[in-house]
C-alpha cells in the first residue's frame, strides 16, 4: 500500500498547485479550500508512505510526481512552453522517478 499512498500523496501534490493558480494569489475562495485540503492530504498520504518506504526515494518521487504533473498541466491547460529542452528535462525528472521505484524497496 506504500506505493499507492504515494501515488495518491503525488497526485494531491499536483492538484494544490494547480488550484493556487488558480486561487490568483488566494483570492478566490474555492480554489483557496482545494489548495488547502489538497496539501494536508498529499502530506497525510505522504506520512503513510514513509512508514515502509526511505523518506529520501519517497521524497524525491512525491516531489517528482508533483513537479512532472503541474508542468504538463502548465503546458496544456496555461499555454506553457512545450519546447524540447523543457519536455526533455521533464522526461530526465520521470526517468529519475521511475529509477528510484525500480531501486527503492519497503523498508530499506
Amino acid at each position: 500500500m506504500a506505493w499507492v499512498y504515494l501515488f495518491i500523496a503525488g497526485i494531491m501534490e499536483v492538484v494544490w498547485a494547480i488550484a493556487l493558480k488558480f486561487s490568483e494569489g488566494f483570492t478566490r475562495p474555492l480554489p483557496v479550500v482545494v489548495v488547502i485540503v489538497a496539501g494536508l492530504l498529499s502530506f497525510l498520504f505522504l506520512s503513510l508512505a514513509v512508514r515502509e518506504l526511505p523518506i529520501g526515494s519517497a521524497y524525491a518521487i512525491w516531489v517528482g510526481i508533483g513537479a512532472v504533473g503541474v508542468a504538463l498541466l502548465g503546458i496544456v491547460w496555461f499555454r506553457e512552453p512545450a519546447d524540447f529542452w523543457r519536455l526533455f528535462f521533464i522526461g530526465l525528472i520521470v526517468a529519475g522517478v521511475i529509477g528510484l521505484r525500480l531501486v527503492t524497496k519497503n523498508g530499506h
